[in-house]
């Protein structure tokens, strides 16, 4: 069984997200979805519209994502390519290098974000909205 590992707030679910779900799971037959916490959102000066456990279940109701699990720091992912088996590591390209420290333990690919929607934009049109 290939196994493939990302991570994400997931915040706001739209098409971009299902489609890079979509891709990461081509790429194997396992997608494990490392899932940000609120404190770790904290920590990175971001807060997520909806809380861990909402963003969870959401994420669990798709039919690409088999497993999701906390990420509570950045340090973490090699060692969750280790416990979980990840033969794939997948992020988004504009992360491009940021995780090439993880070739050693696993392959690394960064697909292309899907154009024209991303979650801070959902936000920036809804506060846009609301103040005119």
């Amino acid at each position: 069984m290939k196994r493939v590992l990302t991570y994400g707030t997931f915040d706001l679910l739209h098409y971009g997200h299902i489609n890079l779900l979509k891709r990461a799971k081509e790429l194997g037959d396992y997608l494990i979805v490392g899932l940000s916490t609120d404190e770790f959102n904290a920590m990175k000066h971001k807060e997520a519209y909806h809380s861990f456990e909402h963003r969870k279940l959401i994420l669990e109701a798709i039919r690409y994502v088999d497993l999701v699990i906390p990420e509570s720091n950045w340090e973490q992912k090699i060692n969750d390519v280790q416990n979980y088996d990840v033969d794939v590591f997948v992020m988004g390209d504009d992360w491009k290098g940021k995780f090439d420290f993880l070739k050693e333990h696993c392959e690394v690919v960064y697909l292309p974000r899907t154009v024209g929607i991303s979650t801070t934009k959902i936000k920036h049109d809804l506060y846009s909205v609301k103040n005119d």
